[in-house]
């Protein structure tokens, strides 16, 4: 019971501070996204692509929320696991385009290595309730309708 508890925390920390973020990137990108780790603000236009990754940061916290909200343990697992290649993703721009290396490491990497600690200790809390109901059975029987 504990390990679901401690889970729980974590993955609702990571829903916190990942819509956080990203609303940040949408609301205030000028102020926000020196923190990402690159080098220089986009020219022309592209300060646009700053508020897509803010959206893309609002939607992976909402995947992660309904998830954890609606009790899907064993898909949160699954998801935290997916979603951790988007932080190390960040942290390979911020190393391919010669941004901080401590920001890389020290914020994206260890943002998704965490991710995927928390997934595989997910994975691992539910192992037994899958191991139990035989592992693809839905969890809902939905009732057969006779003629």
């Amino acid at each position: 019971m504990a390990l679901k508890k401690i889970n729980t925390v974590l993955t609702a920390a990571f829903v916190l501070f990942i819509l956080w973020f990203g609303t940040e990137f949408i609301l205030i990108p000028e102020t926000t996204a020196p923190t990402f780790g690159l080098p220089s603000w986009p020219s022309g236009d592209g300060g646009g692509f700053l508020v897509v990754k803010g959206v893309r940061d609002v939607v992976l916290a909402l995947v992660l929320g309904i998830l954890l909200v609606t009790g899907h343990r064993r898909a949160l697992g699954w998801v935290l696991l997916v979603e951790a290649f988007a932080a190390y993703g960040d942290m390979a721009t911020v190393l391919a385009h010669h941004g901080s290396v401590a920001t890389a490491l020290g914020v994206h990497c260890l943002t998704a290595t965490v991710m995927v600690l928390n997934g595989l200790m997910i994975m691992f809390e539910t192992r037994n309730a899958v191991a139990t109901s035989g592992g693809t059975r839905p969890a809902v029987r939905l009732a057969r309708i006779r003629p």
